[in-house]
């Protein structure tokens, strides 16, 4: 199998006026294309932060992070967006639904925005939310919608463009256990339907047993 994630000597540093903060330490992590890895650790150690990272929505102190043809820290603005867009696919603890917008309407914007036929997103966005098994509240606004519902949402959206890598940062940590236990087979199921890569962060060690490979991460490196 080959690495579709390589991460070499990364760290990072957080500076303030009084002090630095390091962060991540001189980590190193191979993730094989179609694999399912977990991450866990202590609050603070460092676990969001490099899925943040490899997200691009933070950039690296030192070291290199390559996503598939991309070297994550040295992209620039509208290079970010495009990876976002077309490799990668977000889940967070926190759903980040448009309030003003249907489950139908924040699932195909993403699709549209990268430039799809709106009657194509439509369609491949009705058939997620159906895999995800909130068809019928497609038409609802995020207010309207449970917890568990809002995250079935959430994978679905993560999920339209395609990509090649799903990163989840605690995508159960703001359910309670039910709904966790429901939305954890969830995601492992969606990734395995349609072939994904997965990079999870998650305090939940039920979830975590979930993936092929666990890492723990200790003082800023993985263990």
């Amino acid at each position: 199998m080959s690495s579709i994630v390589s991460i070499t000597n990364l760290e990072k540093t957080y500076l303030s006026d009084s002090e630095s903060l390091t962060i991540l330490h001189d980590l190193n992590l191979e993730v094989e294309a179609g694999s399912k890895i977990a991450i866990v650790g202590e609050s603070g150690s460092g676990k969001s932060t490099l899925l943040n990272i490899i997200g691009g929505i933070d950039k690296p102190s030192a070291g290199t992070v390559i996503s598939g043809k991309w070297n994550v820290g040295k992209l620039s603005e509208s290079q970010i967006s495009e990876y976002r867009s077309s490799f990668i696919g977000l889940i967070f603890q926190f759903h980040y639904l448009l309030k003003d917008f249907t489950a139908l309407e924040n699932v195909y914007l993403p699709a549209m925005i990268a430039g799809k036929p709106k009657k194509e997103a439509l369609e491949l966005a009705r058939q997620l939310l159906d895999d995800v098994g909130v068809s019928e509240r497609m038409n609802h606004l995020p207010s309207q919608l449970s917890g568990g519902e809002r995250q079935r949402v959430a994978a679905a959206r993560a999920l339209i463009n395609d990509p090649h890598l799903i990163l989840a940062d605690e995508p159960t940590g703001n359910l309670d256990p039910a709904n966790a236990e429901k939305i954890g087979e969830l995601l492992f199921s969606m990734v395995e339907k349609y072939k994904k890569t997965l990079l999870l962060v998650t305090h939940d060690v039920n979830l975590a047993k979930k993936a092929d490979i666990t890492y723990r991460i200790v003082e800023g490196r993985l263990q």
